[in-house]
């Protein structure tokens, strides 16, 4: 059985005069090396958690199983957002973390494990940054996101998320009480240096 200290993870402390600990979170393909040229443009100062998913489709790494293309394993989906999540809370006592230092940052698959911590009321993380992420499973509970700040970067032109996905998911956060922010790309799924800029000022927000 997997165990919250099993994961591949790549860790940096941040650097003096920021607290923040990103998490990356990559997309299917990705590891724990994918993020961080991206991390480190958009807050250089912050430190950063990369973990690798465990799931392995066709040798590709993701974060959980999908049935077909935007079609999820939920009963993996959750088993492995408990894991990440017991992951997260291990990693958090270890370093003296407040959950409030911790942003999830990830892109696609990786979005939308991240969703799917939020959704499911995990206290691990204070906010969430969702590159080309979906709904991950529709809530039935309706945990309390009052605090917590999420900022969705999507594709105008996305062939793999239709655009109701990302609305629909803005919406199920703000009823929640997050402070939501949803932004369109000129783009498809892949990312693009605009939107660097638009998630650093984001975060400079925070501060």
């Amino acid at each position: 059985m997997s165990t919250a200290s099993d994961f591949v993870f790549r860790y940096a402390p941040p650097k003096p005069g920021s607290s923040r600990i990103l998490v990356l979170l990559h997309g299917t393909g990705g590891d724990e090396a994918s993020l961080v040229p991206f991390a480190e443009l958009i807050d250089p100062l912050a430190g950063y958690l990369s973990v690798r998913g465990k799931v392995l489709e066709h040798g590709a790494p993701r974060f959980f199983r999908r049935l077909a293309e935007g079609v999820f394993d939920l009963e993996d989906l959750h088993f492995r957002t408990a894991e990440l999540e017991a992951f997260l809370a291990a990693k958090t006592a270890e370093h003296g973390w407040s959950p409030d230092q911790l942003v999830a940052l990830g892109y696609s698959n990786g979005a939308n494990i991240a969703s799917s911590l939020l959704l499911s009321g995990s206290k691990t993380v204070g906010g969430a940054i969702l590159l080309r992420g979906m709904i991950p499973f529709e809530p039935v509970d309706r945990v309390d996101l009052t605090g917590k700040s999420v900022f969705l970067s999507s594709g105008k032109f996305d062939p793999i998320v239709p655009v109701e996905q990302p609305k629909h998911l803005a919406e199920l956060f703000s009823e929640r009480g997050a402070a939501v922010t949803l932004e369109w790309q000129e783009l498809g799924h892949n990312l693009g240096r605009p939107e660097l800029t638009s998630v650093a000022t984001w975060l400079g927000a925070l501060d």
